[in-house]
């Protein structure tokens, strides 16, 4: 079932899938030699780096994953599920359309093939000092907007003063950016509320700049039909409400040169059209309407590719690995909810949880279960606490005894293994337990409160695909009493509800980085846990995982980022703040036979918009096949 979704431009702005927040990393700004948490004198460096070197030299030509080469040209064909009301990928009303974010550019951009690295797009360089207290960029002369205009300091100061004014999330991220400055004609300064924050300079990298000249005389908390202006390889072309979406390539795009995009952007047209549901978009993809698919689901992976054209050879059916970390995948419980709040009503919720048999009956065998919030890692908790991370967890606990429970120093984290009906029999055994402890009786076949109210979760869903899994899931629910219901509502619904915190169980994606940092503080936050459109979806109010995030955030070098992000690990699992899925580390994509791409992906993203390219020879070759 789901896998999360990779984010097709692997651009590095904050909601490249909520997600790319988590690829939003800082650390020592490094060039040549690097270790986390050592200083060095305030450089100009072509890029920046965190626990590993970049790659690439200041002098590089281009990526080796790409294909310096690739023709341009061409249409592909695309599609998105649901519908969209919004060109502003900014704000938090409306629905934005697919991709409205790519014809903006970053200060610098991320490699889609390292971890933590970024190099420079419109910032030529970057420099810190040893004390990471603010970060400056020079800013390329030939960086432009689609009208022309040079991007200058005050484009980026206005960026990040807009964003944070406009977005809740922008302010909640940079929060502790408190002053950009103009020191040069092509210098921007800016300024942070203390030293130490290692990741923060990267993170402050991928601001995506806007042109004030456009947006100050705008709302940019707003929506809009108007395409904006740009600065990317792509602008809007067409837009038809809620139905499609069309980029064109931008012929002078001034960054089409540069190392950093070289082999890039090939396709002249991305037209992505929607579809209200996944059945009927994979019908117009087997008809040859769409080009390209991603598949997410197991279950259609199994079954679905059969068809004709894949037996002609036509359709290229095809499973790559990657490296990615692990994200979390998980039916998030809302923590606002008066009847969540009890930590042991939300661990049976866990323990009724059948993974195994779902995996087998619906999943094809094909998945594990996600075990940490760090899975893929070295900093995925493990065995009991020791050292200096339980001396953490101590400290935490005094600041908030109810929020780091006892047993995280007596027992390792595991997650109930269903599987066979003996087994799963006992968990539910448990998980009724937990329930009567926590003041449920069951009045029939129903549990009731000790004030008689019925225990109910609704699950909001924005898709059919997730339904039968949760039906299965819902069924054990129901065994112990639990009235339980399913919503499937359109994305614009469902965001709405979501970003106002109306509902009681979700299936939410937390990305994971090799390096955390500032995101933690979006996932995780008091401060900010009540207010609409945050990313503490779950609504996690916890002051010793306030306590654990700072740590990450001010972490001084390695050890102390490992030892905090496994000590907020086994907090967080331990409070059953969700129900963990599933995860899988392949990507698995099928598309028409008249696509080129390199011949080394990248490990962290297939990257498809960014270095594939239509090949004219395929091209008129499956035409000439699709006519017999």
């Amino acid at each position: 079932m789901p896998a999360p979704r990779v984010s097709r431009s692997s651009r590095l702005t904050i909601f490249a899938a909520v997600a790319a927040l988590a690829g939003l990393i800082a650390g020592p700004l490094v060039e040549t030699r690097t270790a986390f948490g050592q200083g060095s004198a305030p450089a100009k460096r072509h890029a920046l780096g965190l626990l590993t070197e970049p790659e690439y030299k200041s002098d590089y030509q281009h990526f080796d994953w790409v294909n310096p080469s690739a023709p341009k040209g061409g249409t592909v064909r695309l599609w998105a599920e649901g519908s969209f009301d919004n060109l502003n990928p900014f704000t938090l009303s409306g629905v934005a359309a697919s991709e409205a974010d790519s014809i903006y550019e970053t200060l610098m951009t991320a490699s889609a093939d390292e971890l933590n690295v970024v190099y420079g797009l419109v910032a030529e360089w970057a420099s810190h000092p040893d004390d990471y207290s603010w970060v400056s960029f020079g800013l390329r002369p030939q960086a432009r907007f689609h009208d022309g205009r040079p991007i200058t300091p005050e484009d980026v100061i206005f960026s990040m003063e807009a964003l944070k004014k406009a977005n809740i999330r922008y302010a909640q991220f940079y929060k502790d950016v408190v002053r950009g400055e103009k020191i040069g004609p092509h210098e921007v300064k800016f300024h942070f509320a203390g030293p130490g924050n290692k990741k923060l300079p990267q993170q402050v990298a991928g601001l995506p700049v806007l042109p004030k000249h456009y947006w100050e005389s705008r709302d940019l908390s707003k929506t809009t039909l108007e395409p904006p202006l740009g600065s990317g390889p792509y602008r809007i072309k067409e837009v038809d409400r809620g139905r499609s979406i069309t980029y064109e390539r931008v012929a002078d795009y001034w960054a089409k040169d540069l190392p950093v995009n070289k082999g890039q952007w090939n396709f002249d047209v991305l037209r992505i059209d929607y579809f209200r549901e996944r059945t009927a978009a994979f019908e117009a993809f087997k008809a040859g309407n769409i080009d390209y698919w991603y598949e997410n689901t197991a279950k259609s992976w199994a079954t679905e590719y059969g068809f004709p054209a894949v037996k002609r050879g036509l359709v290229e059916v095809l499973r790559l690995p990657h490296q990615r970390p692990t994200p979390m995948q998980a039916f998030a419980i809302n923590q606002r909810r008066a009847q969540f709040q009890d930590v042991r009503v939300r661990e049976a919720l866990n323990l009724a949880f059948n993974f195994e048999e779902m995996n087998e009956q619906l999943l094809y065998s094909a998945y594990i279960r996600t075990p940490s919030y760090f899975e893929n890692s070295v900093r995925k908790a493990t065995g009991l606490p020791q050292g200096r991370e339980r001396a953490l967890l101590e400290e935490a606990r005094k600041i908030a005894p109810e929020g780091v429970p006892g047993v995280v120093f007596e027992r390792e984290f595991k997650q109930p293994v269903g599987g066979s009906p003996t087994q799963h029999r006992r968990n539910l055994a448990a998980a009724s337990k937990l329930l009567r402890e926590a003041g449920y009786t069951l009045a029939g076949t129903q549990l009731r409160s000790a004030q008689g109210q019925p225990l109910k979760i609704e699950f909001l869903l924005n898709s059919p695909s997730f339904e039968r899994h949760t039906q299965n899931y819902s069924a054990d629910l129901r065994k112990l009493g639990i009235e339980t219901s399913i919503r499937v509502v359109d994305s614009a619904q469902y965001q709405q509800r979501v970003r106002t915190f109306d509902f009681d169980l979700i299936v939410s994606v937390i990305p994971q980085n090799s390096a955390p940092g500032n995101e933690q503080r979006l996932y995780w936050s008091s401060e900010f846990a009540d207010r609409e459109g945050n990313v503490n979806v779950i609504g996690v109010k916890n002051k010793a995982v306030d306590f654990l995030v700072e740590k990450i955030v001010f972490a001084k070098d390695g050890d102390e980022l490992n030892t905090a992000a496994r000590a907020l690990d086994r907090v967080l699992l331990w409070n059953h703040y969700v129900v963990a899925q599933w995860n899988y580390p392949f990507d698995r994509m099928a598309f028409w036979d008249k696509l080129g791409r390199p011949e080394r992906m990248p490990s962290q993203n297939p990257s498809f918009e960014r270095v594939w390219w239509l090949d004219a020879e395929k091209e008129a070759a499956l035409a000439v096949q699709r006519a017999k």
